[in-house]
């Protein structure tokens, strides 16, 4: 098969989505020697795919379409010609922002959360419209949709009214040649005490997006915690300011503990395994979420978790982490104070994480997305395979 990728909503490399994608992409990675790849990479972003150009090619698109309208009518109208021109057979979409009307080969497309019909306030009007309205109709012009959960496609059934039959659930994957167990006191070293974090600290790792992340009642929990245990512990915000960011951090200088509170910023690919092995405990109180990484990256690193079920979660992380009402922050506060306090159930859940995480595996989730593009194209006779 003759495969394309659009890339050009990774917003720089700083989104749940560019992971996807990125990982996404080192997994098909060994399938290039049976199906051709093209990438279409906004011309700012080409150093972040070098990894693939020896396999697969990388097509620059001009910067002048990042803007998110300009990017919508890219995807609209250009991309559907270069589709035609480079004889794809098959063109993947990995957001439901950016699904194309035009049909010029089989169209696939990921849905990572129907958050604009969960969360009132998630983006402003526009985008809220353009994810309850548009995208809905854009759906149905794939051949076929990919779900990052079961909960997401359930989302997409009810919300899109789509048939079952066209839409795949297909859990992301785990890289686990760099998330795995290592020295916490090496990654303390490494990571934590250059920002000031000798002492035990809670890790959030997620943009600081208000309200969606739930950043404030998380200060507020925390705030509580450090009122009633006289703990010398922290909370590490790991994340790039996004919508509502302005919230949080008049939160943070609000805080009767605002030493104790940081503010990370992004965190490069590279030192996230170190901040995972770093941290006592990874808090994840988000409202919602379409699948949910951090938690099982965390897992992964022997970081034991305190999660909200809302959305995805509790599909995702099973029974191995602790789970609180998100909407609660008394909830909140209770289970930092009893993680905090007590080693062994750490350590229980730590076990019961590092379990959890094997059930993720790139590898496997490109051998089924692969399977998804077969099937697509099976439903477009017209189109010949060029191999």
């Amino acid at each position: 098969m003759n495969i394309g990728l659009s890339t050009s909503v990774i917003q720089r490399g700083r989104s749940g989505v560019a992971q996807y994608v990125f990982a996404l992409v080192r997994a098909l990675l060994p399938h290039a020697d049976r199906h051709r790849f093209t990438l279409f990479v906004l011309e700012e972003d080409l150093p972040l795919f070098g990894f693939a150009r020896p396999k697969m090619k990388v097509l620059p698109v001009p910067e002048k379409f990042r803007a998110p309208v300009k990017n919508v009518l890219w995807h609209q109208m250009a991309l559907p010609r270069l589709a035609r021109n480079h004889r794809l057979d098959v063109l993947h979409v990995p957001s439901y922002r950016r699904m194309l009307w035009p049909r010029p080969c089989a169209l696939v497309a990921t849905i990572h959360d129907l958050a604009p019909f969960r969360l009132a306030k998630k983006y402003d009007w526009k985008r809220m419209l353009y994810g309850r309205v548009v995208a809905r109709r854009l759906a149905h012009r794939q051949d076929e949709v990919v779900a990052v959960s079961q909960n997401t496609a359930r989302d997409i059934v009810e919300f899109f009214r789509f048939s079952a039959g066209r839409l795949t659930m297909i859990h992301n994957g785990l890289d686990h040649a760099r998330f795995f167990p290592g020295a916490r006191e090496a990654a303390r070293t490494r990571v934590a005490e250059p920002r000031g974090l000798g002492q035990p600290f809670f890790l959030y790792v997620a943009r600081l997006e208000h309200p969606a992340k739930n950043h404030v009642r998380l200060i507020e929990a925390f705030n509580r915690f450090k009122a009633e245990t006289r703990s010398d512990w922290k909370l590490a915000l790991g994340g790039s300011d996004w919508h509502g960011a302005e919230v949080v951090h008049a939160m943070i200088r609000q805080s009767p503990f605002v030493r104790d509170i940081h503010c990370l910023g992004f965190v490069p690919d590279d030192d996230l395994p170190a901040w995972y092995r770093a941290a006592e405990v990874l808090v994840y109180p988000s409202l919602f979420e379409g699948f949910g990484m951090p938690p099982v990256e965390a897992m992964a690193c022997g970081c034991p978790v305190i999660s909200s079920t809302r959305g995805s979660l509790g599909e995702v992380v099973g029974d191995a982490a602790a789970f609180i009402d998100p909407e609660s922050t008394n909830s909140l506060k209770e289970e930092m104070i009893r993680l905090a306090a007590n080693a062994e159930k750490r350590e229980r859940l730590r076990q019961a994480g590092l379990k959890r995480a094997q059930c993720f595996n790139w590898d496997e989730t490109a051998a089924a997305m692969l399977n998804v593009y077969s099937r697509a194209l099976t439903k477009r006779p017209g189109f010949r395979v060029v191999c």
